[in-house]
Protein backbone atom coordinates (compact mmCIF):
# COMPACT_ATOMS: atom_id res chain seq x y z
CA UNK A 1 0.00 0.00 0.00
CA UNK A 2 1.63 3.20 -0.97
CA UNK A 3 1.73 6.46 1.75
CA UNK A 4 2.33 9.55 1.22
CA UNK A 5 4.62 11.31 3.27
CA UNK A 6 5.50 15.74 4.14
CA UNK A 7 8.06 17.54 6.34
CA UNK A 8 6.15 20.85 7.43
CA UNK A 9 7.59 24.32 7.70
CA UNK A 10 7.55 25.92 10.55
CA UNK A 11 3.81 25.94 11.96
CA UNK A 12 3.88 29.75 12.29
CA UNK A 13 4.86 30.25 8.59
CA UNK A 14 2.12 28.00 7.25
CA UNK A 15 -0.03 29.09 3.87
CA UNK A 16 -1.81 26.43 1.69
CA UNK A 17 1.27 27.84 -1.02
CA UNK A 18 4.25 26.42 1.31
CA UNK A 19 6.74 24.53 -0.56
CA UNK A 20 7.10 20.84 1.72
CA UNK A 21 9.44 17.94 0.83
CA UNK A 22 6.94 14.97 -0.19
CA UNK A 23 8.07 10.94 -0.40
CA UNK A 24 6.06 8.43 -1.78
CA UNK A 25 6.49 5.08 0.31
CA UNK A 26 5.47 1.57 -1.19
CA UNK A 27 5.98 -1.29 1.51
CA UNK A 28 8.51 1.09 3.64
CA UNK A 29 10.53 1.96 0.52
CA UNK A 30 10.65 5.63 -0.95
CA UNK A 31 9.92 5.59 -4.87
CA UNK A 32 9.40 9.04 -5.84
CA UNK A 33 10.47 12.43 -4.12
CA UNK A 34 10.12 15.93 -4.73
CA UNK A 35 8.63 19.77 -3.67
CA UNK A 36 5.34 20.40 -4.30
CA UNK A 37 2.68 23.33 -2.45
CA UNK A 38 0.88 22.44 0.64
CA UNK A 39 -2.14 22.80 -2.00
CA UNK A 40 -0.67 20.60 -4.81
CA UNK A 41 -0.52 18.25 -1.82
CA UNK A 42 -4.29 18.16 -0.66
CA UNK A 43 -5.35 17.82 -5.02
CA UNK A 44 -3.88 14.35 -4.61
CA UNK A 45 -6.71 13.32 -2.13
CA UNK A 46 -4.05 10.92 -0.71
CA UNK A 47 -4.05 10.46 3.63
CA UNK A 48 -1.00 11.79 4.60
CA UNK A 49 1.26 11.64 7.33
CA UNK A 50 3.00 15.06 8.20
CA UNK A 51 6.31 15.06 10.13
CA UNK A 52 6.61 18.61 11.96
CA UNK A 53 9.47 20.91 11.46
CA UNK A 54 12.41 20.21 14.31
CA UNK A 55 11.96 23.63 15.43
CA UNK A 56 8.10 22.48 16.63
CA UNK A 57 9.28 19.24 17.53
CA UNK A 58 9.80 19.39 21.21
CA UNK A 59 10.28 16.51 22.72
CA UNK A 60 11.30 14.62 25.97
CA UNK A 61 12.01 11.71 28.02
CA UNK A 62 10.44 10.97 31.29
CA UNK A 63 11.12 7.90 33.42
CA UNK A 64 8.37 6.37 34.68
CA UNK A 65 7.63 3.55 36.99
CA UNK A 66 4.87 0.81 35.78
CA UNK A 67 1.56 2.58 35.88
CA UNK A 68 -2.25 2.15 34.72
CA UNK A 69 -2.41 4.09 31.46
CA UNK A 70 -4.74 6.32 32.74
CA UNK A 71 -2.18 6.91 35.82
CA UNK A 72 0.28 7.16 32.97
CA UNK A 73 -1.43 9.96 31.22
CA UNK A 74 -1.48 12.02 34.37
CA UNK A 75 1.94 12.02 35.49
CA UNK A 76 2.65 13.08 32.13
CA UNK A 77 0.45 15.54 32.44
CA UNK A 78 1.66 16.77 35.96
CA UNK A 79 5.54 16.91 34.51
CA UNK A 80 4.52 18.82 31.03
CA UNK A 81 3.56 21.40 33.34
CA UNK A 82 6.96 21.99 34.90
CA UNK A 83 8.33 21.17 31.51
CA UNK A 84 6.50 23.55 29.37
CA UNK A 85 7.27 27.83 29.03
CA UNK A 86 3.69 29.27 29.53
CA UNK A 87 0.05 27.86 30.07
CA UNK A 88 -0.17 24.09 29.42
CA UNK A 89 -3.93 24.78 28.50
CA UNK A 90 -2.54 26.08 24.78
CA UNK A 91 -0.79 23.08 24.51
CA UNK A 92 -1.11 19.87 22.87
CA UNK A 93 0.49 17.29 24.69
CA UNK A 94 0.73 13.52 23.49
CA UNK A 95 3.15 10.66 25.37
CA UNK A 96 3.84 7.27 24.37
CA UNK A 97 4.29 4.16 25.60
CA UNK A 98 6.38 3.33 28.32
CA UNK A 99 9.57 1.24 27.19
CA UNK A 100 11.32 -1.52 28.88
CA UNK A 101 13.53 0.92 30.38
CA UNK A 102 10.63 3.06 32.29
CA UNK A 103 11.29 5.61 29.65
CA UNK A 104 8.26 7.56 28.53
CA UNK A 105 8.50 9.95 25.56
CA UNK A 106 6.53 13.31 25.88
CA UNK A 107 6.03 15.33 22.81
CA UNK A 108 4.03 18.98 22.73
CA UNK A 109 3.10 21.60 20.02
CA UNK A 110 1.11 25.27 20.51
CA UNK A 111 -2.60 24.47 19.70
CA UNK A 112 -2.47 27.48 17.90
CA UNK A 113 -0.10 25.99 15.55
CA UNK A 114 -2.69 23.20 14.70
CA UNK A 115 -5.23 25.05 13.87
CA UNK A 116 -3.40 26.62 11.19
CA UNK A 117 -2.82 23.16 10.16
CA UNK A 118 -6.54 22.07 10.55
CA UNK A 119 -7.74 24.95 8.08
CA UNK A 120 -4.89 23.21 4.73
CA UNK A 121 -7.03 21.07 2.40
CA UNK A 122 -5.00 17.95 3.51
CA UNK A 123 -6.33 14.21 4.18
CA UNK A 124 -4.53 14.01 7.40
CA UNK A 125 -3.48 10.18 8.43
CA UNK A 126 -0.94 11.65 11.31
CA UNK A 127 1.22 14.29 12.92
CA UNK A 128 4.58 13.58 14.34
CA UNK A 129 7.73 14.93 15.40
CA UNK A 130 10.50 15.49 12.88
CA UNK A 131 13.19 12.42 13.73
CA UNK A 132 10.04 9.36 13.48
CA UNK A 133 10.42 10.05 10.01
CA UNK A 134 13.93 8.01 10.20
CA UNK A 135 14.52 4.47 10.22
CA UNK A 136 15.17 3.03 13.92
CA UNK A 137 18.88 4.07 14.78
CA UNK A 138 19.45 6.25 12.17
CA UNK A 139 20.17 10.19 12.34
CA UNK A 140 19.83 13.42 10.04
CA UNK A 141 20.40 16.37 9.68
CA UNK A 142 17.64 19.39 9.09
CA UNK A 143 17.76 22.75 8.88
CA UNK A 144 20.41 22.87 12.23
CA UNK A 145 18.85 20.51 14.23
CA UNK A 146 20.07 17.02 14.39
CA UNK A 147 17.42 13.94 14.77
CA UNK A 148 17.82 10.92 15.88
CA UNK A 149 15.85 8.42 15.97
CA UNK A 150 16.45 5.44 19.16
CA UNK A 151 13.69 3.30 18.94
CA UNK A 152 10.09 2.93 17.58
CA UNK A 153 8.80 5.45 20.04
CA UNK A 154 11.26 7.30 21.13
CA UNK A 155 13.57 9.83 19.41
CA UNK A 156 15.55 13.34 19.85
CA UNK A 157 16.03 16.65 18.41
CA UNK A 158 19.04 18.49 18.94
CA UNK A 159 20.45 21.97 18.67
CA UNK A 160 23.81 22.01 16.69
CA UNK A 161 24.50 25.67 17.11
CA UNK A 162 27.89 25.88 15.50
CA UNK A 163 29.54 22.88 16.98
CA UNK A 164 30.52 20.04 14.82
CA UNK A 165 29.01 16.23 15.03
CA UNK A 166 31.18 13.21 14.23
CA UNK A 167 27.40 11.06 13.34
CA UNK A 168 26.98 8.98 10.79
CA UNK A 169 23.93 10.22 8.75
CA UNK A 170 21.40 8.02 7.20
CA UNK A 171 21.24 7.54 3.29
CA UNK A 172 18.83 9.91 1.36
CA UNK A 173 17.15 6.99 0.11
CA UNK A 174 16.43 6.33 3.70
CA UNK A 175 15.24 9.55 5.05
CA UNK A 176 11.41 9.10 5.27
CA UNK A 177 11.34 5.34 5.30
CA UNK A 178 10.86 5.05 9.27
CA UNK A 179 7.79 3.49 11.12
CA UNK A 180 5.75 5.99 12.29
CA UNK A 181 5.31 5.41 16.31
CA UNK A 182 2.16 4.41 17.94
CA UNK A 183 1.18 7.91 18.75
CA UNK A 184 1.06 11.19 17.86
CA UNK A 185 -0.16 14.76 18.14
CA UNK A 186 -2.90 14.38 16.03
CA UNK A 187 -5.03 12.84 18.48
CA UNK A 188 -7.76 16.07 18.94
CA UNK A 189 -6.88 17.87 15.61
CA UNK A 190 -9.99 18.66 14.38
CA UNK A 191 -10.19 19.70 10.30
CA UNK A 192 -13.19 20.46 7.92
CA UNK A 193 -14.08 17.62 6.35
CA UNK A 194 -16.01 17.79 2.86
CA UNK A 195 -16.66 13.91 2.74
CA UNK A 196 -18.60 14.63 6.38
CA UNK A 197 -20.61 16.98 4.90
CA UNK A 198 -21.12 14.94 1.58
CA UNK A 199 -22.88 12.11 3.84
CA UNK A 200 -24.85 14.62 5.29
CA UNK A 201 -25.87 16.15 2.44
CA UNK A 202 -26.87 12.39 1.04
CA UNK A 203 -28.44 11.55 4.48
CA UNK A 204 -30.71 14.35 4.28
CA UNK A 205 -31.58 13.74 0.43
CA UNK A 206 -32.77 10.28 1.67
CA UNK A 207 -34.55 11.36 3.96
CA UNK A 208 -36.45 13.74 2.02
CA UNK A 209 -37.35 11.13 -0.19
CA UNK A 210 -38.05 8.87 2.38
CA UNK A 211 -40.79 11.51 4.05
CA UNK A 212 -42.13 12.39 0.57
CA UNK A 213 -42.59 8.88 -0.46
CA UNK A 214 -44.34 8.24 2.98
CA UNK A 215 -46.54 11.50 2.40
CA UNK A 216 -47.90 10.36 -1.00
CA UNK A 217 -48.71 6.76 0.81
CA UNK A 218 -50.33 8.89 3.17
CA UNK A 219 -52.35 10.98 0.82
CA UNK A 220 -53.03 8.16 -1.35
CA UNK A 221 -54.74 6.13 1.53
CA UNK A 222 -56.64 9.43 2.48
CA UNK A 223 -58.11 9.57 -0.74
CA UNK A 224 -58.89 5.70 -0.88
CA UNK A 225 -60.70 5.90 2.34
CA UNK A 226 -62.41 9.21 1.56
CA UNK A 227 -63.56 7.77 -1.79
CA UNK A 228 -65.22 4.67 0.16
CA UNK A 229 -66.82 7.11 2.54
CA UNK A 230 -68.21 8.99 -0.12
CA UNK A 231 -69.59 5.26 -1.64
CA UNK A 232 -70.86 4.32 1.23
CA UNK A 233 -72.77 7.59 2.32
CA UNK A 234 -74.20 7.43 -1.31
CA UNK A 235 -75.53 3.78 -0.86
CA UNK A 236 -77.14 4.48 2.57
CA UNK A 237 -78.89 7.36 1.15
CA UNK A 238 -80.20 5.47 -1.96
CA UNK A 239 -81.32 2.91 0.60
CA UNK A 240 -83.38 6.04 2.85
CA UNK A 241 -84.55 7.78 -0.50
CA UNK A 242 -85.05 5.22 -3.20
CA UNK A 243 -86.93 8.35 -5.25
CA UNK A 244 -83.92 9.87 -5.79
CA UNK A 245 -82.47 8.86 -9.49
CA UNK A 246 -78.88 10.12 -8.74
CA UNK A 247 -77.10 10.70 -5.59
CA UNK A 248 -74.42 13.54 -6.54
CA UNK A 249 -74.21 15.48 -2.73
CA UNK A 250 -75.00 12.68 -0.42
CA UNK A 251 -75.20 14.59 2.37
CA UNK A 252 -76.96 17.39 1.01
CA UNK A 253 -79.54 15.83 -0.75
CA UNK A 254 -79.88 13.58 2.53
CA UNK A 255 -80.63 16.88 4.36
CA UNK A 256 -82.97 18.63 1.39
CA UNK A 257 -84.70 15.12 1.57
CA UNK A 258 -85.70 15.24 5.41
CA UNK A 259 -86.17 18.98 5.39
CA UNK A 260 -88.92 18.02 2.62
CA UNK A 261 -90.90 15.41 4.92
CA UNK A 262 -91.06 17.03 7.77
CA UNK A 263 -92.28 20.23 6.70
CA UNK A 264 -94.69 18.22 4.13
CA UNK A 265 -93.60 19.75 0.89
CA UNK A 266 -96.48 19.34 -1.71
CA UNK A 267 -95.78 16.23 -4.62
CA UNK A 268 -95.11 18.74 -7.37
CA UNK A 269 -92.36 20.74 -6.36
CA UNK A 270 -90.41 17.28 -5.21
CA UNK A 271 -91.10 15.80 -8.34
CA UNK A 272 -89.71 18.84 -9.78
CA UNK A 273 -86.88 18.58 -7.32
CA UNK A 274 -86.42 15.20 -8.64
CA UNK A 275 -87.17 15.66 -12.21
CA UNK A 276 -83.62 18.25 -12.34
CA UNK A 277 -81.70 15.91 -10.18
CA UNK A 278 -81.78 13.52 -12.64
CA UNK A 279 -81.01 15.50 -15.95
CA UNK A 280 -78.22 16.94 -13.82
CA UNK A 281 -76.60 13.32 -13.57
CA UNK A 282 -77.67 12.61 -16.72
CA UNK A 283 -76.66 15.26 -18.89
CA UNK A 284 -74.15 17.15 -16.96
CA UNK A 285 -71.61 14.27 -16.04
CA UNK A 286 -69.00 16.33 -14.98
CA UNK A 287 -70.93 17.34 -11.83
CA UNK A 288 -70.91 13.63 -10.60
CA UNK A 289 -68.03 13.80 -7.55
CA UNK A 290 -67.51 17.22 -7.68
CA UNK A 291 -70.71 18.98 -6.27
CA UNK A 292 -69.44 21.51 -3.37
CA UNK A 293 -73.30 22.70 -2.31
CA UNK A 294 -76.83 21.94 -3.68
CA UNK A 295 -80.22 23.71 -3.50
CA UNK A 296 -83.40 23.90 -4.47
CA UNK A 297 -85.73 26.96 -4.49
CA UNK A 298 -88.89 28.64 -6.98
CA UNK A 299 -88.64 25.12 -8.74
CA UNK A 300 -84.69 25.62 -9.83
CA UNK A 301 -81.79 23.93 -8.60
CA UNK A 302 -78.51 25.22 -7.70
CA UNK A 303 -75.86 23.70 -7.93
CA UNK A 304 -72.40 25.03 -6.52
CA UNK A 305 -69.40 22.72 -7.38
CA UNK A 306 -65.81 22.65 -6.21
CA UNK A 307 -63.30 24.87 -6.66
CA UNK A 308 -60.52 22.54 -8.60
CA UNK A 309 -63.21 20.89 -10.46
CA UNK A 310 -63.57 20.18 -14.25
CA UNK A 311 -66.03 23.01 -15.13
CA UNK A 312 -66.99 22.88 -19.05
CA UNK A 313 -68.66 26.49 -20.75
CA UNK A 314 -72.40 26.79 -20.52
CA UNK A 315 -72.67 25.88 -24.29
CA UNK A 316 -72.79 22.42 -25.66
CA UNK A 317 -74.24 19.51 -27.05
CA UNK A 318 -76.19 18.59 -23.67
CA UNK A 319 -77.98 22.06 -24.03
CA UNK A 320 -80.08 20.51 -26.79
CA UNK A 321 -81.19 17.45 -24.24
CA UNK A 322 -82.02 19.91 -21.99
CA UNK A 323 -83.96 21.73 -24.01
CA UNK A 324 -86.14 18.92 -25.49
CA UNK A 325 -86.88 18.28 -22.01
CA UNK A 326 -88.11 21.93 -21.35
CA UNK A 327 -85.25 22.61 -19.45
CA UNK A 328 -81.93 24.93 -19.38
CA UNK A 329 -78.60 25.22 -17.27
CA UNK A 330 -76.57 28.57 -16.71
CA UNK A 331 -73.74 29.10 -15.36
CA UNK A 332 -71.96 31.54 -13.44
CA UNK A 333 -68.45 31.18 -12.03
CA UNK A 334 -68.42 27.29 -10.34
CA UNK A 335 -72.19 27.65 -9.92
CA UNK A 336 -75.27 26.23 -11.99
CA UNK A 337 -78.69 26.64 -12.14
CA UNK A 338 -81.08 24.36 -14.09
CA UNK A 339 -84.53 25.09 -14.53
CA UNK A 340 -87.58 25.21 -16.55
CA UNK A 341 -86.80 26.99 -20.14
CA UNK A 342 -89.89 29.30 -19.66
CA UNK A 343 -88.83 30.21 -16.28
CA UNK A 344 -85.28 30.65 -17.15
CA UNK A 345 -86.50 33.09 -20.34
CA UNK A 346 -89.10 34.68 -17.78
CA UNK A 347 -86.94 37.76 -16.82
CA UNK A 348 -85.95 38.52 -20.49
CA UNK A 349 -89.82 39.13 -21.26
CA UNK A 350 -90.63 40.63 -18.19
CA UNK A 351 -87.60 43.53 -19.32
CA UNK A 352 -89.85 43.38 -22.49
CA UNK A 353 -93.18 44.70 -21.24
Amino acid sequence: MKRLRIGLPPLDQLTAESQVKFAWLDRGVVIEEGYESLAQVGRNRQAVECFLHPRDSLLTSLELPPLPAAKTAAAVACAAQALILGPVEQMQVAHGPRESDGRVQVAWVPKVGLERLAQLPLKLRGLYPAPFALPVGAAALDDGYLLTRDSLQQGAVHPLGLQALDVQLVDAGQRWSGGVPHWGLHGRLRQPSTVGWGRALACVAFATALWTLGLNLYAARQVEEGQRLKALMSQQVRQAFPQLPVVLNPLQQARQQVATRQTGAAADPGQRFTTLLQLAGSNLPFMVGSVDNLSFEQGRLHVELLADSRNPTAEGEWQAALAQAGFTASRDGHAWTLGPAQAAEQPVGAGDE
